[in-house]
């Protein structure tokens, strides 16, 4: 059953190596998304502009609502898949997978459809000034055409990796990554085009990237493979219902990527009442750092979910703990090592995207280090909230969303500035991860110690 590429066998494989060889390659692949986000905003910043900068980080909520749509179908279809494994019924994670994926790519077009026709309204609610408006738009409508093919890849993703070949979806996220970078080059620079060039050439990388997936899904899988959905009445229900289950599961995180994007609108509103253009201009290099952690966070859940869904189904308790054990220890890590380098190097992180000479660069380089502490305390929320989702503990995991992104989160812009000024814009997001976490701790601490009581 399990004699795939990778040779991962999720019911006897050490913990620790089997994370190992699903943490690695799906890093390395996330990460290579990471380098297309900061090079892309450094081509942006550089060769169009602090306005274009600006401007992107208008739109850039967009794209993570677009993310959490594809997380929410890709999660929830491969929790439900991998608990099926667990039990041996092939059959049913394949048609899990398959309705996952068919039907997040059909909803992707109805969303590109809505986005395209609505983009100068969303860019004003985003916060976008008159002024802005022209850039925020040409970049605008390639993101939103952009939608389907992001939502096919990324379950197509989790597909690929529930199927035990996480370095082929790592050597796919390279390619595009790679070809984003080549692409912004061009268009930017020998061709002039603009930030429209920027947002071009993220619309023909992830599209190229979506051909090798479907390749692997046609041809290649090994376990996991689509399966031939019947369209009689009956099966059409027990779709629908499968499919809302997955959304169950997969809901906070969606939730998850939509905090971030209040998180950027609220900061978007914020910092351009407090500091003007200059200060969103500041405050878009801060969400370029964000991915770091979001996608260091997110190749922790992702390594860990099939273990944690694989062992949580089977009812073996030690492997559940050791899984859960070193997803916290990595989120610390990584979180750590990422707020470390926000402290130490700010004038050269702001260079990356800002021209020195900038009013928006002495803004980012004051504000940076007061932003840093965010970076470990977002690790650990996103990993114990993606843990949480993994054993299919729906409603913890979208409160504690909901408490990050929407509730704290969106107080502390609106109150730290007014108490402690423009201090407060940096540290919002900060102080407002930290409750969650503390609050996170609280609750799993009460759950233990009930567990030791009635044992």
């Amino acid at each position: 059953m399990y004699n795939n590429r990778d040779s991962i066998n999720f019911a006897s494989d050490p913990v620790g190596r089997l994370f190992r060889k699903m943490f690695l390659p799906t890093l390395v692949g996330l990460i290579s998304m990471v380098v297309l986000n900061i090079t892309d905003g450094a081509f942006v910043g550089h060769g169009v502009g602090s306005d274009a900068l600006a401007a992107v980080n208008i739109v850039a909520p967009i794209f993570l609502i677009v993310s959490g749509l594809g997380l929410m179908f890709g999660i929830g279809s491969s929790v439900v898949a991998s608990i099926h494994l667990s039990k041996d019924n092939v059959k049913a994670a394949n048609i899990n997978m398959t309705q996952g994926l068919l039907f997040a790519t059909p909803f992707g077009v109805l969303i590109a459809i809505v986005f395209y026709f609505l983009q100068r309204p969303l860019c004003l609610f985003f916060g976008c000034s008159y002024e802005l408006l022209p850039l925020a738009c040409s970049y605008f409508k390639w993101i939103a055409i952009l939608t389907p093919f992001q939502m096919f890849g990324m379950v197509g993703m989790y597909f690929i990796r529930l199927d035990g070949s996480p370095r082929f979806a790592m050597s796919v996220n390279c390619a595009m990554a790679l070809t984003n970078i080549v692409l912004d080059y061009i268009f930017i620079y020998p061709l002039h085009m603009g930030l429209e060039g920027a947002a071009i050439a993220t619309f023909i990388s992830f599209s190229l990237g979506n051909i090798p997936v479907l390749g692997y899904l046609l041809f290649s899988s090994h376990t996991i493979h689509l399966y031939r959905i019947k369209t009689t009445i009956t099966s059409l229900r027990l779709t629908l219902r499968n499919i809302g289950y997955h959304v169950k599961i997969g809901a906070s995180a969606m939730l998850g990527e939509l905090a971030i994007a209040v998180i950027m609108v609220a900061g978007n509103y914020v910092f351009m009442h407090y500091l003007g253009a200059d200060g969103v201009a500041a405050f878009s290099v801060a969400c370029y750092c964000l991915p770091v952690v979001f996608m260091m966070g997110n190749a922790i859940v992702q390594s860990a979910q099939p273990i944690v869904s694989f062992a949580y189904a089977a009812g073996n308790v030690s492997r559940l703990t050791e899984s859960v054990r070193i997803a916290i220890i990595v989120a610390v890590i990584s979180g750590l090592t990422g707020m470390a380098l926000l402290l130490g190097r700010p004038e050269d992180i702001s260079t990356i995207f800002l021209p020195p000479d900038t009013v928006a660069f002495q803004l980012c380089a004051y504000g940076l280090p007061y932003f840093a502490p965010s970076f470990l305390f977002i690790s650990l929320n996103i990993v114990a909230i993606g843990l949480m989702q993994s054993t299919e503990k729906v409603m913890s995991a979208t409160i504690f969303t909901l408490l990050r992104g929407f509730v704290f989160s969106t107080i502390c812009f609106v109150v730290l500035p007014i108490f402690i000024g423009n201090i407060g814009l940096w540290l919002a997001l900060p102080v407002a991860e930290t409750i969650v976490s503390l609050i996170i701790a609280f609750s799993y601490k009460k759950v233990w110690a009930y567990r030791r009581i009635h044992v």
